[in-house]
């Protein structure tokens, strides 16, 4: 724990240089800025975190819902107003408070994540998974004035208690997460799987033995955090799925609808790249990695199903291939919630969205300890410049994700 710990603050550290850097060679991109542009100007290490969608969250736990702020989920601006309610209701304390949620959520998050990957795997593969959720390009979100840390700590340990057997804890975890974010909804069909696969269910049915289904009604309490919100929303808005339908005010490009992943790709690589203006930098890079995330994780999605279902043969073919195995259960959340996002019809935030994708960290860290040590150094290289890029681009008011 005390080296996850130092891991923790030297990726903090890191961010805050990266800031300083950003500030001295970046102008300011005035739209968007975390507390307006004057609180941002005076003090610019605490409102550089709340840039864009932070603002509406910051919004929402000072002010309650208003119009077009339904897409945002209600857990964390909860929480948020819950804290400041200690120190006091003021706009600092409220910022203050929501980046203390963020980051300590996030410690409990990889806390948790190395317990998890502990269960089935060497301590090399767990410091591996960790660096690359550190380093990965948009890892500076778990900081700062968003979802990511809260909903990745609630997913880890949910699925952690599941491998324990302690079924309340990962269904009640596992609805936190689905009032916190949509793709918390992955979580139940994934640790159904997990329940199906150690619990045996047809000889205890046959027995009639049905209180040992009792696990699974547990995690009914999954889709029940989501459940609560819509009532709220039907009683305020008159509409259960007012989110899913206000989400075209995110952009033209997203679509309150439902699109294919085969029709995004199709779109992206035949309207989007080709009609980039590449004359403006940060348009250019973060749609380039809007494309290369949405390729790498759903290449790494089949690797997962790969692992998942086709190393159950025990061929020796497959073993020389060594595809990474990796539990089914894992595999069904990687799949969905990746999946889940791209049916507005964009790839637009996906470098945000997959970082609570955590089995995708653990198939990169099992490729990461197979290659020579200086391929896995160029690739951690790679990360580390892009996570400064991204991190000098959103904390300067620069739209990435």
């Amino acid at each position: 724990m005390g080296k996850i710990f130092l891991l923790f603050i030297g990726w903090r550290v890191f961010l805050l240089v990266t800031l300083s850097f950003a500030i001295g060679i970046l102008p300011l991109q005035m739209n968007f800025l975390g507390g307006g542009l004057s609180n941002y100007l005076k003090h610019p290490y605490l409102w550089a975190w709340i840039n864009f969608d932070g603002e509406h969250y910051l919004s929402i736990a000072r002010q309650g819902y208003q119009p077009l702020t339904f897409f945002y989920f209600p857990l964390y601006p909860f929480l948020i107003r819950f804290l400041a309610n200690i120190f006091g209701q003021d706009f600092v304390n409220l910022a203050i408070s929501g980046l203390v949620i963020s980051n300590l959520s996030f410690l409990i998050g990889i806390i948790g994540l190395a317990k998890l990957i502990r269960l089935d795997y060497s301590e090399k593969i767990v410091k591996l998974a960790i660096l690359i959720l550190l380093f990965f390009p948009t890892s500076f979100y778990f900081g700062s004035y968003y979802t990511e840390s809260i909903f990745f700590a609630s997913v880890i340990w949910s699925f952690y208690f599941a491998r324990k057997g302690r079924w309340f804890w990962a269904g009640f975890l596992g609805g936190l997460s689905s009032l916190t974010r949509i793709i918390g909804l992955a979580i139940f069909p994934a640790l159904l799987v997990e329940f199906f696969i150690v619990s045996d269910p047809a000889r205890r049915f046959l027995k009639l033995r049905l209180s040992k289904f009792l696990p699974a009604f547990y995690l009914l309490m999954i889709p029940l955090g989501l459940s609560f919100y819509m009532f709220y929303l039907k009683r305020e808005t008159g509409d259960p799925l007012e989110f899913f339908h206000s989400v075209s005010i995110f952009g033209e490009q997203r679509v309150p609808g439902f699109v294919l992943l085969p029709q995004v790709f199709y779109r992206y690589v035949f309207k989007v790249l080709p009609n980039i203006d590449y004359s403006y930098f940060p348009v250019v890079f973060t749609t380039w990695m809007e494309t290369i995330t949405a390729v790498s994780f759903g290449g790494l999605g089949l690797l997962g199903i790969l692992g998942g279902f086709v190393l159950r043969l025990h061929s020796g073919s497959m073993r020389r291939i060594r595809i990474p195995k990796i539990r089914l259960s894992y595999v069904t959340y990687l799949v969905i919630g990746y999946l889940i996002p791209t049916l507005s019809g964009s790839f637009s935030s996906m470098p945000r969205y997959v970082l609570v994708l955590f089995p995708a960290y653990i198939i990169m860290a099992m490729f990461l300890s197979r290659v020579p040590k200086i391929a896995a150094n160029l690739i951690f290289f790679l990360l580390i410049i892009s996570l400064f890029i991204v991190t000098s681009l959103f904390t300067r008011g620069y739209w990435v994700s």
